[in-house]
């Protein structure tokens, strides 16, 4: 458990996997192609479309005036491919006429991506991810191919920064009122360091992208116990990265 406890939605209780956001992934695919669970990770093209109207969102609010940046945390790369598809399909309604560079922010701790970026997208790579930022501790991005192509479309930076800095942002964020997790606040460092390395010049507008508020926390799940020292109703359920584990859990529900 700990800093590789993670969590996938059951009803109205919680699955605590003991294992990392990778284990996670791997279990609910499986899960998909053999109990019949419904997989609504990125991997499911419906998710991709609806991610892609934060994009259409943002442009319209701009009048479709199109920023020079969009930076956005990346983990799984759902939110890079999906504001890579929308891009291509407001140019190609003529809605807009530019297209902005797409700025994808990692964790150093996790930041397969970027390393494939530095290489040219020469070949996947993949890690064993740890980073404070736990909506972006991945280690193995699901949507590479299609966040590839993304990036490429848009002339787009993908870039990482360390927890300290990811802090940093997050400092800056709350304190003008707008509470944001720590993975949201990668954006913001990776704005900021590209500012610093000369890559975003001054003069130009950017569009940093908060993907979660600040109660977006795993890690306070475990503390369910109320006032007097009972466990709470929806206690989250601790189980191995196993698809038996899940499979269990199913059965026990079904007989409830």
């Amino acid at each position: 458990m700990g800093k590789l406890a993670q969590t996938v939605a059951y009803g109205a209780r919680t699955l605590l996997v003991r294992g990392d956001f990778d284990d996670c992934l791997r279990l609910v695919r499986e899960s998909s192609e053999k109990l019949g669970v419904y997989l609504a990770n990125s991997l499911n093209p419906f998710r991709i479309e609806g991610q892609k109207t934060i994009m259409f969102e943002l442009l319209q609010q701009l009048a479709w005036e199109s920023p020079d940046w969009v930076a956005l945390p990346a983990g799984n790369l759902g939110n890079t491919s999906a504001f890579g598809k929308a891009l291509r399909e407001a140019q190609a309604l003529g809605l807009i006429t530019r297209i902005p560079r797409l700025l994808s922010v990692q964790a150093s701790g996790a930041a397969p991506f970027a390393h494939d970026f530095a290489d040219n997208f020469a070949k996947r790579t993949s890690v064993r991810a740890e980073t404070i930022a736990t909506a972006i501790r991945i280690g193995d991005p699901a949507s590479w191919d299609r966040a590839v192509s993304a990036i490429r479309f848009t002339n787009g930076v993908v870039t990482s920064v360390s927890d300290e800095q990811i802090m940093q942002a997050k400092q800056v964020i709350d304190a003008s009122g707008v509470g944001c997790e720590p993975a949201s606040a990668a954006s913001v460092a990776g704005v900021r360091e590209l500012v610093a390395r000369g890559i975003i010049a001054p003069h130009e507008r950017v569009i940093a992208m908060l993907t979660g508020h600040i109660l977006k926390d795993p890690e306070k799940l475990l503390n369910t116990n109320d006032a007097h020292g009972h466990v709470a109703a929806n206690a989250p359920i601790e189980i191995d990265a196993t698809l038996s584990a899940v499979e269990r859990v199913l059965q026990t529900a079904t007989k409830a």
